[in-house]
């Protein structure tokens, strides 16, 4: 059962949403009977905060217009989503023109936080790492709880192992060790990537999917090589599917990846060859799919030169795309297409 005091500050919370509201309803918000929502709202009188009582139908509980809470109180959860809204909001471009306001906002927030809060947050922003380019269009990832995501941060910092209860995309759960390397925003989800110490190779977890993250005695050293965001786009890249695809495209390297990104394609630059020749290059793009009835629809608009390798059920999906195609550009018949 929650603490009174608890619940006071809740029917704050309620009232500094805006508004009047009724008797009943707070009752009913809070769990109790309406008497002790007079109570409470007596508590909040107490200490000086502007309550007003409405009278008449639509009577109830408002706060005085023009009112703030000094104090600012959040939630571990809610000051994640503050800050890191603030962060993608930067990030985006979408803040002011000098940024001036979203910096100072930041920094108020931090100021009243918990000390141990405080500390969790930066070693979050700390460790955070995007796969969008700066100035991108966002599609901004919702924070996880915070009693998984502060945890996998300050392992991710401080370079010590984690415990993870995870649930696969099958429903299979599992519970394993972790050294984590980095925290990820990318498309919309967050990930965290590390290596798996029971089999030595590194593996990429979706944090919506983790429902405990512990962190474990010890440490480990840092690893060398790509960066966390990279890691993260080659293991989405890597994953397995139903359709292993692998094709030869005659391009640049940035004209193919708009239409292939990372996180769906590898690309490896082919050496020249008599048949290839140098200019432009070709590459061998690799993918992994799990349906291939979209694939000809990009394939086309690439606009590039391109051999289909594997799989033969891709070809065939090609050539009646291009069937389809060629009868709609026919001109029309006599009595009309």
């Amino acid at each position: 059962m929650a603490r009174p005091t608890a619940r006071v500050l809740t029917l704050l919370e309620l009232l500094q949403s805006g508004g009047t509201r009724t008797v009943a309803e707070l009752a009913a918000r809070l769990d109790v009977d309406e008497r002790t929502v007079r109570r409470y709202t007596q508590h909040l009188l107490d200490l000086d905060v502007p309550v007003e009582s409405v009278r008449g139908r639509y009577g109830g509980y408002r706060l005085a217009p023009g009112y703030r809470m000094p104090p600012l109180m959040l939630s571990d959860d809610e000051a994640l989503a503050v800050l890191l809204g603030l962060v993608a909001g930067q990030r985006a471009g979408l803040m002011t023109s000098t940024g001036v306001a979203s910096e100072t906002a930041a920094a108020k927030i931090r100021r009243v936080l918990p000390e141990r809060l405080g500390r969790g947050l930066d070693a979050v922003l700390g460790t955070l790492t995007f796969t969008a380019p700066r100035g991108a269009p966002p599609a901004p990832p919702g924070p996880p709880p915070g009693a998984v995501l502060l945890p996998l941060a300050d392992a991710v910092r401080h370079h010590r192992p984690v415990m993870i209860r995870y649930t696969g995309g099958d429903g299979r759960r599992s519970e394993r060790t972790l050294h984590p390397h980095g925290l990820v925003a990318h498309s919309g989800k967050w990930y965290v990537t590390g290596t798996d110490p029971a089999i030595g190779a590194d593996r990429t977890f979706r944090l919506d999917r983790i429902s405990v993250a512990r962190t474990l005695p010890g440490s480990f050293v840092a690893p060398t090589g790509p960066d966390p965001a990279d890691r993260v786009l080659s293991g989405l890249a890597k994953a397995p599917y139903r359709h292993e695809v692998s094709l030869r495209i005659q391009g640049t390297a940035e004209r193919i990846r708009l239409h292939l990104p990372a996180d769906l394609a590898t690309l490896t630059e082919l050496p020249p060859s008599a048949e290839t020749g140098s200019e432009p290059p070709w590459f061998r793009a690799e993918l992994r799919v799990e349906r291939l009835n979209w694939l000809p629809g990009v394939l086309a608009a690439l606009d590039l030169p391109f051999t289909i390798e594997r799989p033969a059920g891709l070809r065939d999906l090609v050539a009646a795309l291009a069937e389809r195609l060629a009868r709609a550009a026919a001109p029309p018949g006599p009595k009309g297409p």
